[in-house]
């Protein structure tokens, strides 16, 4: 059975470094995969500024992956328990449509409404923010509010989630706790 869990929250939270180290950290006692980002592969290769128009592919995208990397994990793990982490999902697509935009297309809300996950860790906004070409909210105010879009939704939603905060090993121990109680279920 694939547990999967995704890693949501504003830019520059650490949801990347997080997925990657949480595939790592339990590869040992599960078969794991993290899917990357899909809009830091399209923007990267974009060469102009993003519309709005740009986030339907992105979310494509973004699902294609999800499902491709779910699929070979399911095939490379066979009978043994499997765990997916999933670096951003379609509530981040909302979000950033919603907050940069003010609309979402309904593609994207209904794929949020659709797609089932067994937990969401919610990444606080406590690192600071660093810089990277495509961030774009480098002010504690705007990411305050970012996080708080995040956190209205989550509480909207029946999936399980958690807040997960703390610099460095504390965050990554943390993220750890949270999961090992997920798994003890």
């Amino acid at each position: 059975m694939m547990k999967k869990i995704v890693i949501v929250g504003p830019e520059s939270t650490g949801k990347s470094t997080l997925s990657q180290e949480l595939s790592e950290y339990y590869s040992n006692r599960f078969a794991t995969a993290w899917v990357p980002e899909y809009a830091r592969e399209y923007l990267d290769n974009l060469g102009r500024p993003y519309t709005y128009e740009d986030l339907i592919p992105i979310a494509k995208g973004q699902l294609e992956s999800e499902e491709k990397t779910a699929r070979a994990l399911s095939e490379a793990a066979g009978d043994q328990a499997s765990i997916l982490f999933v670096d951003t999902d379609m509530m981040v697509m909302q979000v950033w449509s919603e907050f940069v935009f003010q609309k979402c297309d309904p593609f994207i809300l209904n794929e949020v409404v659709n797609r089932k996950y067994d937990h969401y860790l919610l990444m606080q906004t406590d690192l600071p923010w660093t810089y990277d070409k495509l961030r774009e909210y480098p002010d504690l105010e705007n990411r305050e509010r970012l996080f708080k879009h995040y956190y209205d939704i989550l509480q909207r939603q029946n999936t399980s989630w958690s807040l997960i905060a703390g610099i460095g090993k504390e965050r990554s121990q943390a993220a750890i706790r949270v999961i090992d109680n997920l798994l003890t279920r």
